[in-house]
């Protein structure tokens, strides 16, 4: 089953490992998606505000210096960007006050980041499949 409506992903983390694994995982999943790493969100939200990031789906690490995903959100939330892009939280933590938090902030979906490769490409099959553009 092939209907895989996002073309245009950013991945905001700033762990180089993480992202590696993610664009493999995200290559196995769906080949044609194009993703843009980022390991700050600082970065992110100057690059979102200047209107040179057009992203379908926005994948967020919460825990980075300079500018949290936390932050990120919140500073989101006071922008005039499309609050139709949906942000899915990829993070180490599972506490359950940090994923209110993500949820109150505007994250669709809070993803405690996955042990292994294979669960991570299931995640991402199942959200780019399960959440398609309407």
């Amino acid at each position: 089953m092939q209907v895989m409506s996002y073309s245009n992903v950013l991945l905001i983390d700033d762990d180089e490992d993480d992202q590696e694994i993610f664009l493999l995982a995200l290559r196995d999943v769906a080949a044609t998606i194009r993703c843009t790493t980022l390991a700050s969100a600082r970065t992110a939200l100057d690059l979102l505000d200047a209107g040179e990031l057009p992203f379908d789906l926005i994948f967020l690490d919460l825990n980075m210096p300079v500018m949290t995903g936390q932050q990120f959100l919140s500073e989101l939330q006071k922008r005039p960007i499309p609050n139709e892009i949906p942000i899915f939280i990829l993070s180490t933590s599972s506490d359950p006050a940090t994923v209110s938090l993500a949820r109150q902030l505007g994250a669709q979906k809070f993803i405690t980041k996955p042990d292994n490769f294979a669960e991570l490409k299931k995640i991402l099959h199942d959200i780019l499949n399960q959440h398609e553009h309407t």
